[in-house]
């Protein structure tokens, strides 16, 4: 999906969520992360913080390392210098699977789901990691291992429900709309009760319609009291969602502040349409 280069301004409840979170509690902190792929730059000492609260929009041209800081974030892919803080925590040596414990749930770019499976027993899935119950006794289906996952069917379809997927629980997941499956992603990532959620272009290929019903749900989980990183190429999307928002390209942070700013910012304008775009313009 192209980036939009013309875009329509954030309104003002936006503004006001802006106002509320540009002074907050520090959630995430990126601290001059970098991260090369052999002799390719795909991240070069990029800093930025994540506020409690807010939905902060990472944007840029394709190719500028948007995906691989959340990569970083995450901890799929080690960082080669620099350090991520959560909570004040360093996280930047961690597993995956620590940094899921410790509250940070992802939503991939790519499909990660089960097509051959039910809706819901994707969802179910996504509560591996909180099984207290040894593993031979799931296998063995001990009473105990039993209890444990009624609930976390419960919980899956209380999260399908919130997520207007209740309907649709019993589905072949291959058999849903494009929109649906996106949406599904996200509810794998939110089993895990994240604190903060990584969505990389969770509005990717839909429709309009599509589009609205994924802007609402968003607002939804930071209503929720859900932080949320989000990258996204659908400008008028991000204009609208988003309370700050970082700008990158090259690997490297080329502008941060809120909507009107980045609205209006040359440099960002420069690195999405070109200096001879701009001249043409002119």
């Amino acid at each position: 999906m192209t980036a939009e280069t013309t875009t329509a301004p954030a309104g003002a409840a936006a503004a006001g969520a802006a106002a509320t979170t540009a002074a907050g509690e520090v959630l995430l902190r990126v601290e001059e992360v970098s991260k090369h792929f052999g002799g390719l730059v795909a991240v070069d000492h990029l800093s930025f913080e994540v506020r409690k609260g807010e939905i902060l929009g990472i944007i840029g041209p394709n190719g500028a390392g948007k995906s691989t800081i959340l990569g970083v974030i995450s901890g799929f892919y080690p960082a080669t210098a620099g350090k991520v803080f959560f909570q004040d925590k360093d996280i930047t040596k961690l597993k995956t699977h620590q940094i899921v414990a410790l509250g940070i749930g992802r939503q991939f770019q790519t499909s990660t789901l089960f097509m051959s499976l039910p809706v819901t027993d994707n969802v179910f899935y996504g509560f591996h990691l909180d099984y207290k119950t040894a593993i031979w006794k799931r296998l063995l289906r001990w009473p105990s291992a039993r209890r444990e996952e009624r609930e976390f069917r419960r919980r899956g379809e209380e999260i399908l429900d919130r997520m207007g997927l209740g309907a649709v629980k019993d589905e072949i997941t291959k058999n849903l709309p494009h929109g649906y499956q996106r949406i599904l992603g996200i509810c794998i990532a939110l089993a895990q009760e994240p604190t903060l959620l990584l969505l990389d272009e969770p509005m990717t290929g839909m429709n309009e319609t599509e589009i609205d019903t994924m802007l609402e749900l968003v607002r939804g989980i930071r209503d929720s009291g859900v932080t949320i990183a989000m990258i996204e190429h659908n400008m008028t999307a991000v204009m609208s969602l988003c309370d700050r928002i970082v700008v990158v390209d090259h690997g490297q942070k080329i502008a941060e502040g809120l909507p009107q700013q980045i609205q209006d910012n040359e440099q960002v304008i420069e690195a999405y349409l070109g200096k001879d775009e701009m001249l043409l313009d002119e």
